[in-house]
């Protein structure tokens, strides 16, 4: 489909700015009252994920999956998970590997395009033959994951699975992390950085043998972590060798279900990469929305 020539979403009054956007919720925004229940997973290769359901009895469900080193309780998943279930709509968040505050049993973790992961959560919630209909919904990184999955499995797409809604999605990975790094003069990558760091330093311990962390300290931008760890780990030559192949916005294409894509323009994450307009005006299935603020995973209202 064209891309939507306009967006309900406008920025409260003095909160333009993408970077308060962004900030803003993380320090400020708090969700009460939700309480997950808790399915462990096995995964074909033998490690497993930790799902957070939050059910409503209902006939519909959400899958949501959220951002680089987040988890079920951010806020921006804990928002939605509530918005869901006011609606009667059965929620399910589920924790990338490692992040569900149990680290992973094999030296791989997570990263943008491990769909994999995504679709044995996909196929696991199909099994439970239960919902006539169930959407994806995913948040920066957990959207990149999703519209990867979407666009790799076409029309092979579960049936149930109706529909999917993306946010602040890095579609082009290597133009991505180059504008993270120097986004508010590298602020942004180096909260990410030593998140990541710490989780190499756990694995290391638990793992001597099979996850280094000597020269960590050396390692000053997300390029040098993923090129020494995420790309290796993973199975990938380098680091841009992964930004190619797991972003997204090669499979944008094969996409057949209706999915919106909604990114901010003033995400302070994201390139011009990052605003799929051809793309999606060749797939009928595909929207984008484009909203002049929002920052990132931020759409702030009052």
């Amino acid at each position: 489909m064209p891309v939507l020539k306009s967006s309900q979403y406008k920025a409260p009054l003095f909160f333009h700015s993408g970077h308060i956007q962004t900030i803003y919720p993380t320090l400020f925004r708090s969700v009460r009252g939700l309480e997950y229940n808790r399915e462990r997973i096995d995964t074909p290769d033998g490690d497993f994920l930790d799902l957070d359901w939050s059910r409503v009895q209902s006939e519909r469900c959400v899958i949501i999956s959220h951002g680089l080193e987040g988890n079920s309780s951010r806020h921006y998943v804990t928002g939605m998970v509530q918005f869901m279930n006011r609606y009667g709509i059965d929620a399910l968040a589920w924790n990338f590997r490692g992040c569900s505050g149990e680290m992973n049993r094999k030296p791989e973790f997570y990263h943008s395009g491990a769909s994999h992961d995504l679709e044995t959560v996909v196929n696991h919630v199909v099994s439970l033959d239960k919902y006539k209909e169930i959407a994806l919904i995913g948040f920066s990184l957990g959207g990149n994951m999703t519209l990867k999955y979407f666009g790799e499995k076409g029309s092979d797409v579960p049936e149930p699975v109706t529909h999917a809604i993306t946010y602040s999605v890095p579609c082009d990975l290597v133009s991505s992390v180059d504008k993270i790094n120097t986004s508010a003069r590298g602020v942004y990558m180096l909260r990410f950085l030593n998140m990541l760091k710490n989780k190499v330093i756990l694995k290391a311990n638990e793992m001597p043998d099979r996850v280094s962390a000597d020269g960590l300290d050396k390692i000053k931008t997300l390029i040098e972590f993923d090129d020494r760890y995420t790309a290796p780990i993973h199975g990938f030559k380098d680091a841009w060798d992964y930004y190619e192949k797991a972003s997204c916005k090669q499979f944008l294409s094969g996409i057949r279900r209706p999915t919106l894509l909604i990114n901010a323009k003033n995400d302070p994450f994201l390139s011009e990469a990052c605003y799929p307009d051809a793309e999606s005006d060749a797939n009928p299935c595909l929207f984008l929305e484009k909203p002049d603020s929002g920052g990132h995973v931020g759409f702030m209202e009052f």
